[in-house]
């Protein structure tokens, strides 16, 4: 489902609702203000740039390029042969038509 479109910005049809304290308020409306924002606006985007930080934190990760060798070493070596898996690769899979 696609978002709808006014002019050639995305429409907002979400409202998110927030309690403040005083201070709180204060201190969001001078950073707006200070930045030439609306408050939404100032808000919207903090939060969304904190969010996309957030979220960024899970999907990617910085490793030096001793690390990242390391890593593509340990993906690429064999796995160690164990018993387990080879009694579980023999039994007939639960999705065959033998049994």
């Amino acid at each position: 489902m696609s978002e709808p479109v006014v002019g050639n910005r995305l429409a907002k049809n979400q409202r998110i609702n927030l309690r403040a304290t005083d201070r709180q308020e204060s201190l969001l409306r001078r950073a707006a203000e200070a930045t030439d924002h609306t408050l939404t606006e100032f808000i919207l985007g903090s939060a969304v740039d904190h969010a996309e930080r957030v979220l960024a934190d899970r999907r990617w990760f910085v490793a030096t390029e001793e690390q990242f060798e390391e890593f593509t070493r340990l993906l690429d070596a064999p796995l160690p042969s164990t018993t387990k898996f080879e009694k579980l690769f023999a039994r007939p899979s639960v999705f065959s038509d033998e049994v």
